[in-house]
């Protein structure tokens, strides 16, 4: 019994075997010849997958079953139930090893798994180099066709400033040949203007001289009249004083 518990405590150092490394649906029973001893294991049940295991020829067992079976029989096991305590630790062990094998990689599979992650790998870089070129070959195309587009729109704008400027050219020359018509004929207009008032003023001028030598003769007729007048009333005085004179000499 001291022998069996030390077999357990060497597989589980905490005393037990932990049941979730236990394959599905396994049980192992065993009853030591006149120790009343019985033990009943049951396996709970799990998610398997599929996985590439181990052979078993290519496990290898961390003890040595025969070495185990003597020492058994030296602690008084009888040989049948030292074989069956060891094929239950045998069947014990290969499930864990099971378990484990699942959990586990080997150094090839790795290899094979990163060799694989490199490939996708590389076609993935492989697939965005292409992506990038494509990509580079459209933008190279949108933008000759933009250079395109905008050496036409500038040719255009180029045109239209052209046309532009032709136009305002010709509407100034048309307004400045219209101004300068316009500045000509008001000159002209001007110039009969003057050339009427230069006429009128010589009339004017020609009357006003006209006018001064009429007023200057009646000027000088009125003079000539006003001594004719003083003349005539001097003499008409100077008759009435004589007649006088001879009618008072006449008297006295």
């Amino acid at each position: 019994m001291a022998a069996l518990r030390r077999l357990a405590t060497l597989l589980n150092p905490c005393g037990r075997c932990p049941q979730r490394h236990l394959p599905t649906g396994m049980h192992s029973q065993w009853r030591p010849a006149g120790e009343g001893f019985h033990t009943t294991i049951t396996g709970n049940v799990f998610d398997v997958r599929k996985v590439e295991l181990t052979p078993l020829e290519q496990r290898k067992l961390t003890f040595d079953t025969h070495a185990l079976v003597k020492e058994l029989e030296s602690k008084g096991f009888e040989k049948g139930q030292a074989e069956i305590v060891i094929a239950t630790l045998v069947t014990l062990t290969t499930a864990n090893m099971d378990i484990v094998y699942r959990d586990m990689v080997t150094t090839a599979h790795q290899e094979i798994a990163l060799q694989q992650i490199m490939a996708h790998l590389d076609s993935i870089r492989k697939d965005m180099v292409i992506l990038e070129k494509s990509d580079f070959a459209n933008l190279r195309t949108e933008n000759a066709k933009m250079k395109t587009e905008l050496e036409q729109i500038k040719t255009r704008l180029m045109e239209e400033s052209k046309k532009v400027r032709a136009d305002s050219k010709l509407d100034i020359n048309l307004e400045r040949s219209r101004v300068t018509d316009m500045f000509t004929e008001q000159e002209k207009k001007l110039m009969e203007v003057g050339t009427e008032f230069q006429k009128r003023n010589s009339d004017v001028d020609r009357s006003t001289m006209e006018t001064t030598k009429k007023i200057d003769i009646q000027v000088a007729s009125l003079e000539s009249v006003k001594l004719d007048t003083i003349k005539y009333l001097a003499a008409c005085l100077f008759s009435c004083l004589a007649i006088t004179l001879g009618f008072y000499r006449v008297w006295k």
